[in-house]
This record gives C-alpha cells, sequence and structure tokens, in this order.
C-alpha cells in the first residue's frame, strides 16, 4: 500500500513537471514570437523610412510585404506552441510542414479574412493604385495611406481615415488621379446674363486662368506651331435664364488644380464685377389671378 501510494505521488509529480515543462515552453515561445514580430516590424520601418525619401520609390509592395512578413512570424510562432501539448501536436505539425494548409484554405475559402487577404495580394500585384495615390471608391475621395492583408486605409482631406476591406475594393470601379499621368484638368462653367458681353467675358476667363501660378500649358509642339489658344473657352449652353460658359484650366496635380479652381472662382467673379458682366440667379414670377 506504501508503494502504490509512493508510486501515484511520484506520477502526479511528473505530470506536475511536464505541464509546467509545456507551460514554460509555450510562454518562451510567445515571448520570442512577439519580440521577434516587434523587432521585424521596427527594422522594416526604418527601412520603408529610408525609402520613402526617394519620392520615385513606390512603396506599396513593400507595406504589404511587411505586414505579410509579421503574419507569418506570428502564425508560425503559433504553430510551435500547439507542438508543445501533446493534443495539439498533429495539428502543429500540419501547420509547420503545409499538409494541413489546403484543407485549411478549403475550411476558410468563403470567409471574408481570405477573401480580403487575396484581395490584397492581387492589389499589390496588379496595381491599380498605390500608396501616396488620390483614388474614388464608391463616392470616398482620398489619399491611399496603407495597404495591409484586409483593408486600404485612405485619408480624406479633412484628415479622415476611412477603412476599406481589401475584398470590397476589388469589385468597385476606381477613380485613380495619379496612375500614368498626375495632371488634372479643372472646369470652370459660369453662367452670364443675356444682355452681357458675352466676348468680354470669355476673355476675362481666359485671362485669369492663363495668369494663374498653377495653371500649366499642355499643348504640344504641332498645336503651338498652329496657333493653338493657351486656355479653350467656350459656350456651352443658352439655358432658361443665362448663357453658360465653359473654359478648361490645367494643373500639374489635383492639389494644385483645387486650389487653382477656387481662386479661379474669386478672381473671375471680381472681374465680372468690375466689367458690370451680370451672373444672374433663379427667379421665379408670381401672378395671383383675382
Amino acid at each position: 500500500m506504501f508503494f502504490g501510494f509512493f508510486f501515484s505521488k511520484s506520477k502526479s509529480m511528473i505530470d506536475y513537471v511536464k505541464d509546467f515543462r509545456i507551460v514554460f515552453f509555450i510562454v518562451i515561445i510567445a515571448i520570442v514570437t512577439i519580440v521577434l514580430g516587434a523587432l521585424t516590424d521596427k527594422i522594416l520601418r526604418y527601412f520603408l523610412y529610408r525609402k520613402l525619401n526617394d519620392k520615385e520609390y513606390d512603396a506599396t509592395g513593400f507595406r504589404f510585404l511587411k505586414h505579410l512578413v509579421i503574419t507569418v512570424i506570428y502564425i508560425l510562432g503559433f504553430a510551435f506552441a500547439l507542438i508543445q501539448i501533446p493534443e495539439f501536436k498533429i495539428i502543429g505539425h500540419s501547420f509547420l510542414a503545409g499538409a494541413g494548409v489546403i484543407s485549411l484554405v478549403a475550411g476558410l475559402a468563403s470567409q471574408q479574412a481570405l477573401s480580403n487577404i487575396v484581395s490584397g495580394i492581387f492589389l499589390v500585384i496588379f496595381k491599380p493604385f498605390k500608396i501616396n495615390d488620390k483614388i474614388t471608391i464608391n463616392n470616398f475621395v482620398g489619399t491611399v495611406e496603407d495597404i495591409n492583408l484586409r483593408q486600404v486605409v485612405l485619408k480624406d482631406a479633412e484628415n479622415n481615415r476611412i477603412i476599406i476591406p481589401n475584398s470590397v475594393i476589388s469589385n468597385q470601379i476606381i477613380v485613380n488621379t495619379n496612375m500614368h499621368d498626375t495632371k488634372c484638368c479643372k472646369i470652370i462653367e459660369i453662367g452670364i446674363g443675356y444682355d452681357s458681353d458675352l466676348e468680354k467675358a470669355l476673355e476675362i476667363m481666359k485671362d485669369e486662368i492663363a495668369k494663374h501660378p498653377f495653371f500649366i500649358d499642355t499643348r504640344t509642339k504641332e498645336a503651338k506651331s498652329q496657333k493653338a489658344p493657351l486656355v479653350v473657352a467656350r459656350v456651352v449652353a443658352l439655358a432658361d435664364s443665362s448663357v453658360n460658359l465653359k473654359a478648361w484650366a490645367w494643373a500639374k496635380n489635383s492639389t494644385d488644380g483645387f486650389i487653382m479652381y477656387c481662386d479661379l472662382l474669386q478672381s473671375i467673379k471680381k472681374r465680372f464685377d468690375e466689367a458690370k458682366i451680370d451672373i444672374p440667379y433663379q427667379q421665379r414670377v408670381v401672378t395671383i389671378k383675382q
């Protein structure tokens, strides 16, 4: 009986030692994984910061790769932790050996998480936009700040962050103002009164656009040799209460274009007032019958 008790006690102690050993290794693996992930993130951020000093460098792929590497580190750490637990050893080996990857993918194929990851990979490969591009998606306008495994982060003009899942972007029409050509054309459309001097109004619009510091000349050498006008302004409609004029103003990018557009509305309005050119507003005549 004494030996039975002693044997039972020894067995319990061995089990406690084994459990302690398992917990100890899991804690060590967790600490190493977290430290390695943080260190990798810091190193990659340092190299990314150095690369961003080069304005021609496209950081899109590098940012996505950074997120991917850190994710893989945490997955491997999780797999090594599973190996330490006898009941989960087979699953852990499957993670490391890749034998369970196919079944894992099949099981998650319908899940949004996998869809976002696959969509993010396609976004990085085919590059409909890149970091610092100004894009429009679903009426949201902003500058691409980050692309990771799950989402794209946009920064709008009010400094808000717009978070859009990768899978949503893959199914949407994207307007990219920076793809291949950053030049921006702003259309200035103003209606003047029917009694106003039409030719004078067109000349004022052309003059104000041409002298704006952000305006750029987009004419080709051939167009210049043929004496094409620097600024094009035309009558585009005879509306109910106004003659509508339209002029096309080019800037080197959308930011300059927006500033130029706002400035031109103000300067053209002042010039119209000085030249007594009327900008009509809608009026309604009400007749009361008795």
